[in-house]
């Protein structure tokens, strides 16, 4: 049972994060939404229901299109978390966006409590 982070090098917390991020992504590409929070912490899944996930997919994706390259950036430890950035990019805009992720210890698991690119 994962008890804290305090026991993971960085590099496994990255492969963790990576793990996360990567089913976030593709459950968001496909909008599936009960794949996009399985791995959602209780408060994420309160915060996000199926309606609001539908329109979010719809509206990045037309504006934007899907996600492509992800750069990681840094990590961020904190006591009962670790914050995530990337660099993100999108196949119908040019730039460079930012994706974070915050993963938490669930009930012996790790759960993403927060995400978002902008």
């Amino acid at each position: 049972m994962v008890t804290n982070f305090e026991q993971l090098s960085d590099v496994e917390l990255l492969n963790i994060g990576n793990a996360l991020m990567n089913q976030l992504m593709d459950a968001s590409t496909r909008q599936d939404y009960q794949a996009h929070i399985q791995d959602f912490s209780k408060r994420a899944k309160s915060v996000l229901d199926e309606t609001q996930f539908k329109i979010v997919c719809g509206v990045y994706q037309e504006k934007n299109g899907f996600f492509t390259e992800r750069e990681f950036v840094a990590l961020f430890r904190r006591p009962d978390s670790v914050a995530f950035i990337w660099k993100q990019h999108y196949s119908k805009v040019e730039g460079d966006y930012v994706a974070e992720m915050v993963m938490i210890i669930e009930d012996g698991e790790y759960k993403v409590d927060h995400a978002f690119v902008f």
